[in-house]
């Protein structure tokens, strides 16, 4: 029997949303998406969206970032021993760029350089933003460079395109099936999306 899901998305920023959509199965149908810059947002509303929980599924997405890992920061910010059975609150190790950077063979075939150059090890980039920077460095693709690269002498920490770019890679080509053997933060996302089944309250 086939069961469809309406659900609601919260996530940093237009990237986690592309990424978000891409893996969720066809038995989903997004209702919402709450988003604003950066994880201060959601880690604000995270209590909120838990209780929201009850009513409609929610799947969160936010970055480990400097966090020690995934159950901790989650405890942390929800303050409750068990998060609502229809909150999926996910964490993408370090940041959602690693999971882009997990389907090593088109990333690499995106940025025209060897599969080789990316790493296997995704989930153990300190800085995975920082790392595909530089590996767009390495492109014979000066379009990318110019949308992904922050400008010498710049104060941004990226290139004016990067979003726009990178969400066009996750919506035409990224392959989360392929990169979930990269990145265990999401193979274990892709599962308990695929394993959801939410609870009515009575």
């Amino acid at each position: 029997m086939n069961l469809d899901i309406s659900i609601n998305l919260a996530v940093e920023d237009d990237l986690s949303e592309a990424v978000l959509r891409k893996l969720l199965p066809a038995k989903y149908t997004v209702s919402d998406c709450y988003k604003k810059r950066g994880f201060g947002y959601l880690k604000k509303n995270i209590r909120g969206f838990n209780n929201a929980a009850k009513g409609m599924p929610f799947l969160v997405l936010t970055d480990l970032d400097r966090e020690e890992c995934p159950p901790k920061l989650i405890k942390k910010w929800l303050s409750v021993s068990t998060p609502h059975h229809n909150l999926l609150f996910r964490v993408a190790v370090r940041e959602v760029e690693s999971w882009v950077l997990a389907d090593r063979d088109h990333f690499a075939k995106f940025l025209g350089i060897k599969k080789e150059q990316v790493p296997v090890d995704v989930d153990e980039i300190d800085d995975p933003k920082e790392y595909l920077i530089n590996l767009v460095r390495k492109s014979r693709k000066r379009k990318l460079q110019e949308d992904i690269v922050p400008t010498r002498g710049s104060t941004a920490k990226q290139g004016p395109n990067y979003n726009g770019c990178l969400i066009s890679f996750v919506e035409k080509v990224w392959n989360p099936n392929e990169a979930m053997h990269t990145s265990l933060s999401l193979r274990r996302t892709i599962k308990a999306v695929e394993n959801f089944r939410p609870k009515r309250e009575e």
